[in-house]
Formats: C-alpha cells, structure tokens, sequence
C-alpha cells in the first residue's frame, strides 16, 4: 500500500527525507521538495518510491539506465551544480557537529567514466551468470549492461567478465570480482567464487589469455598472470599485489598527491602511514626522503620494487607495522618534518594521538570517511595543530562517499 510523502530535505546517504507523525522516513531517489507515493517497508523508516507526484527543478535525466535498480548509484537525478554543494555540505556539516570551524573548499568534481576500479557482484543462475552492482539495500543482483562511471576499458568488458565470472563459478552463493585496469590490462580479483577445479582452473586460465586480461586470482592465489598488473605513480612503475588498496580514481588519486606533495614541500624527512603500494610516499620522494609504514607486507614489497626500479627518487624505507595495534610514537614520529596519513575507514585514532603530541609541523589528513576525519582532526587540533585548508574530493560520482584532505601546520619547538 502506498503512501502520499512531502520530501523535505536530503539525507547523509542522499535519501529524501519526510516528515511524518511516527518520524522520519527515507526514501531513495527523491529529491527536496518533491511529492511522491512510497510503499513503507518493515521497519518503518525507509520506504520504496512507487510515483513522483511533483518533481523538483532539480530534477534531471539519469545517466544510465540502471539508475534505480542497481545500488551502485544514489544521485544521478539531481542538477550537477546542486549535487555538488550537497555532497560538500556533507562534509561541512559533519566538520560543523565536530565543532571544527574552518573554509571548506569547493568540491573537487569527478568525471564520469573515470573509475578505474569497480567491485561487481555475481551469482550464477539458471539463465547464466548475472554480473552488476546490488539493488538499493538489497542482495539481488542487477545484471548491469552499462555503467557510466567506469573506465570503457571495464564497461566495455562487461560481457567478457561475465562469460570469465561463470568459468571460474564453483558455488551456487553471490560472489564478487574486483576489476582494475592497470597499464598491463585489466586484472581480476575474485573472492567467494568457490574452489575450481584443475581442469576449471585451464579453461579460465586460457580464456584469460585469449581476452588480454592482464592477471586473473581467486582468493589472493593467482591462477594465471601473463603480464604483472602495474599501476604508475608518476614515474614509479608499481606492481601492485592481487586485491590490494588503490585509489578509485586516478584523476583523484594524482589531486591528493598534489595537495599533499605541496603541503609537505619543504620537509626533508616525511614519514607516510597507511602506506599502501605507495600512491604517495613515491611521489614524494622526489622532494624528500621517505619512510613508508604499512601493516600489509606485499603493498610493502610492491611499494619497495616501484622505489628500486624508479630514476630520480630521493631514499624510501619501509617499515610492516599494524598502526591500529601499535602506531608510531610521538618520540618516533619527532624524527620527521613531514608526516601524511591515509587510513581505512575506521580513521586513526590512537596515531592521531600520538601525532598530536609530537613536534611534526607539516600534516597532511586524507579520508574517505567524514565522520571519522573530523574525529581525528578534533585530535591533531587539541594538540595544537592550526588547519589551513581542507578538500573534498568527489572520487566516486554519484554517491554519497566523499573524499577529504586537511592540511595542518604546528610550530616547530625550540630545543
């Protein structure tokens, strides 16, 4: 049974929000101001569009034709100018709540067929194999035959993937495959897809061959790797490990280095946690000497062979530390000027507490998480850091992720 609803105003997840006399109520694909009927759902407080009764000026035409179905996007309806002071405004309000006054840059767009690394969903069917993203807030997988935020070199592969997908199949359960282009070709990273078989095992191998796929794993083993997957960080060519952390973007990836490389451009010594394969500390050591602290060993030996095999790079060392369990000290960290962090979602608290009351005077914070950056921000300034400048970063369109990077600046101790 549907329901008349008057959204007011957009959610943190880009649901429109109502008012109603229990509550609030989410529906996806609304826009403010508009009047829709939704079906509520069970639990009351998330409801499914079924009309739009008065659209918004804002309106637009989606770009894909999946947009509604697959989960992989929330946003595609709204105007780009109003898309992009909401997702700012995430960012804004979320600093607000923290009690962190500051100027929050304009957002940095992205543009669309961009995304060089995309995680699709599969389950094999009666039908064949359905290959997408899953439906909004659902396990059901949308079969998707376009996707416009993704590089043509993986749209474009959807139908191969799909035919690789279901040789490499060995369960009945949904499983995922990560697909990165890299400058070898496309490599393909399943999880979940169930043992293969050895004869299974030739006949994905084979395939993989004849399509130009660069390197095919399941579960972190290779089964075959004609051509070692490399990703360039400027100059340095890294072969980045199977399933390992990269930037979704490159476009992005190249303006948080920027950012970062200017703001620590006067350190000689820079210290890099959450290193990964190295986005960041190789291109910084073309100014600086580097140490690169990373809790995964083979983003370290990655970042250490693109090191060794790259002209021009000041020293980099690395260092396998878990930075949850035990981050660097704040006597540790006193040894640099320059100092940048990138940590998984969950931020980094207990370094930031370290970093707090060391005497590094150049920071640089990057996030893919707002709630968890300004809590780490909150930190740093306690400790006496000033924020200069803070970036949101739109790497991935069309939804409600926003990237951010702070750049902070503490005055040296006199000794």
């Amino acid at each position: 049974m549907s329901t008349r609803f008057s959204i007011e105003k957009l959610g943190a997840q880009g649901d429109g929000v109502a008012q109603t006399e229990t509550g609030q109520v989410f529906i996806p694909f609304t826009l403010s101001g508009e009047v829709v009927t939704a079906a509520r759902e069970r639990n009351h407080d998330r409801a499914t569009l079924m009309a739009v009764l008065e659209k918004s000026p804002l309106r637009i035409e989606p770009a894909c034709r999946h947009f509604g179905d697959c989960g992989g996007c929330a946003m595609q309806h709204l105007e780009e100018a109003a898309y992009r002071d909401w997702k700012r405004d995430r960012l804004v309000q979320v600093l607000k709540g923290a009690r962190i006054e500051c100027e929050v840059d304009e957002l940095v767009a992205c543009a669309p067929h961009s995304r060089r690394r995309v995680t699709l969903s599969a389950r094999r069917t009666d039908a064949g194999l359905l290959l997408g993203f899953n439906r909004h807030m659902s396990t059901q997988i949308v079969d998707l035959d376009e996707c416009p935020i993704a590089l043509p070199q993986i749209a474009g592969a959807l139908d191969m993937l799909r035919e690789l997908g279901s040789l490499i199949c060995a369960t009945s359960k949904a499983f995922h495959m990560t697909v990165t282009v890299t400058a070898s070709g496309l490599d393909v990273a399943a999880s979940g897809s169930g043992r293969m078989g050895e004869r299974q095992r030739q006949i994905a191998a084979n395939f993989a061959v004849r399509h130009g796929v660069a390197r095919l794993s399941v579960d972190g083993e290779i089964i075959i790797e004609p051509q070692k997957p490399v990703v360039m960080f400027e100059a340095a060519a890294v072969p980045i490990p199977p399933g390992s952390f990269l930037q979704a973007t490159q476009g992005a990836e190249q303006i948080m280095a920027d950012l970062v490389g200017q703001h620590l451009a006067r350190a000689k010594k820079v210290t890099d946690l959450f290193a990964g394969c190295g986005s960041f500390a190789l291109r910084l050591a073309k100014k600086s000497e580097v140490h690169a602290v990373e809790g995964e060993a083979p983003a370290l030996a990655a970042l250490d062979r693109g090191f060794r095999y790259a002209s021009g790079l000041k020293r980099v060392t690395t260092e396998k530390r878990d930075l949850f369990r035990r981050p660097l000290t704040f006597k540790e960290l006193n040894a640099f000027d320059g100092l940048v962090f990138d940590p998984p979602r969950a931020g980094a608290q207990d370094q930031c507490r370290q970093i707090a009351r060391s005497d590094v005077p150049l920071v640089a914070a990057v996030s893919c998480n707002p709630v968890t950056f300004a809590r780490d921000l909150a930190i740093l300034l306690a400790g006496g850091y000033r924020l200069i400048r803070v970036v949101p970063i739109d790497q991935f369109l069309w939804s409600p992720h926003v990237e951010a990077v702070a750049l902070l600046e503490k005055p040296r101790k006199r000794r």
